[in-house]
């Protein structure tokens, strides 16, 4: 959900699709490639959340790498935008046209297929289309282990996770999106083909060129293949629910549970028992899986390569002493084990679903922020007191990945208000919550991206010498400004 939309829209190319135009294109990606009518292109200038539409002349869906190259160079030639668009599982708009974008939609669905698992270089080359969680399983098949997991990984695809630098569940131990990334292969503004599928871990030569790609949101080019990282397949892993007594007192958990894992923690998010409520209302099947009277919860997940062997306590052992530690410390109130896949799984969908729930909740306001991981007690103390100077009725959820310093402030408008009274206070709230963000030295996007939504906050929050470096990089690459225009950057 938008915490405040751009007061007016950047200027975008504007060339329409001529008939000549369109008769080019379809005979590029053929019949099923090209889709002109409303009805067919409206999921493709939606946004996932419904909340912004756009407009394009058609929707392209090139089926391979040749086919994109030649359909951006006839862009480039004739000065038609393109917005390339993966899963379309966005939240900052990204992948949506604004409603003046008279050119294409890219759609990279076709692209899906896995190119080559080496299970004993621990890598995967797979196609920009590929959904998320099929490259899971893919690597899971081989006994491997691709550790980007987020909520929409059913549907969200690898080229726009890569593109946005998603992160997800498990940065604390991996890293993010570009942590993950060993190669890659671009379609370049102008319609050429930057091939550096390398599945290199040191290469030297140069500018590393990937990263200038990942978390361009396809302002730069189109992401349309990538060699991805892998590591072993986890045989042991305990996931736990745990009421605790604050989030001063979740930090100092993870903290200790680094040495207490043997350095096996994967995941460790924070969740208010708002978040927990609103997830449960919305989500059939869900389960509360420790009715504890606290407002903070966190869900610690411990996982290690190496199979538990008889006899021993593995990861389920070790967890069971560090909680009665924890408790005896008087950090965790009260906690379970999940003894069973189910109940991993009903704790996870809990945490997953928050995108979901919201949306099914009604009109709100998220901000996808971090701080430094030891100032989040701070950050949501004074966050939670600024928002609510401003509207006092105001609902917070609060919750994120602790471990590496993600915070989802969010927030659902008061019972009975619309979205469009809300976004009377939006600005207003925005500028608080930035303020105080940029104040503790945190960023205002931390794994969401910039899109739509924060275009003009990125330009109130980063420095003239920044923007001028990224708008030197955009011109440079895309002097025509077609390549998802209108968003990241206002130039």
């Amino acid at each position: 959900m938008p915490a405040a939309l751009p007061t007016s829209p950047p200027a975008i190319p504007t060339a329409p699709l001529t008939a000549e135009m369109r008769q080019a294109l379809r005979a590029i990606v053929g019949e099923k490639g090209f889709i002109e009518d409303a009805h067919g292109k409206q999921p493709f200038v939606t946004d996932w959340r419904g909340l912004l539409v756009g407009s394009a002349g058609a929707v392209v869906r090139p089926g391979s790498t040749e086919e994109i190259a030649k359909v951006v160079r006839l862009c480039h030639e004739h000065g038609i935008a393109i917005v390339p668009q993966g899963g379309n599982t966005g939240l900052m708009g990204g992948a949506t046209p604004w409603p003046a974008h008279t050119g294409i939609v890219l759609s990279l669905g076709r692209m899906n297929r896995v190119l080559d698992v080496d299970p004993v270089g621990y890598s995967m080359t797979v196609e920009a289309g590929c959904v998320l969680q099929t490259l899971q399983e893919t690597a899971s098949e081989h006994d491997r282990f691709l550790p980007l997991s987020l909520g929409a990984q059913g549907s969200c695809m690898i080229g726009g996770n890569l593109s946005t630098n998603a992160g997800g569940v498990q940065v604390l131990r991996y890293g993010n999106a570009r942590n993950l990334v060993l190669g890659l292969e671009v379609v370049l503004p102008n319609g050429e083909i930057w091939d550096g599928l390398r599945a290199l871990k040191k290469d030297n030569t140069g500018y590393d060129l990937k990263h200038l790609f990942m978390g361009a949101e396809g302002t730069l080019g189109i992401i349309t293949k990538a060699v991805l990282k892998l590591w072993p397949a986890p045989k042991d892993v305990c996931t736990a629910w745990l009421a605790v007594r604050d989030p001063r007192a979740a930090l100092e958990i993870l903290s200790e549970a680094h040495a207490a894992s043997e350095d096996n923690v994967g995941s460790c998010e924070l969740l208010s028992r708002a978040a927990i409520d609103l997830a449960l209302r919305h989500i059939p099947g869900t389960q509360d899986p420790l009715k504890a009277d606290t407002p903070w919860y966190l869900l610690l997940e411990w996982s290690s390569a190496r199979p538990r062997r008889d006899g021993t306590e593995g990861m389920s052992g070790k967890m069971e002493q560090f909680l009665a530690d924890q408790l005896e410390a008087g950090r965790v109130l009260d906690a379970t084990i999940a003894q069973t896949f189910g109940q991993s799984r009903n704790m996870w969908r809990i945490r997953e679903a928050m995108a979901e729930a919201s949306r099914a909740e009604g009109p709100g306001i998220s901000f996808d922020v971090s701080v430094a991981i030891s100032k989040i007690p701070e950050f949501i103390d004074k966050g939670l007191k600024a928002v609510r100077d401003i509207l006092p009725t105001i609902r917070p959820y609060p919750l994120g990945h602790i471990g590496d310093g993600n915070l989802h402030f969010s927030f659902m408008g008061p019972k009975g208000m619309d979205q469009q009274t809300l976004n009377q206070y939006a600005a207003a709230i925005t500028r608080a919550v930035n303020d105080l963000v940029t104040s503790m030295g945190g960023s205002i996007s931390a794994e969401h991206g910039i899109g739509i939504d924060k275009l003009d906050e990125l330009s109130h929050y980063r420095s003239k010498t920044e923007l001028d470096i990224m708008r030197t990089i955009k011109r440079a690459l895309d002097p025509h400004n077609i390549m998802n225009p209108g968003k990241v950057l206002r130039l």
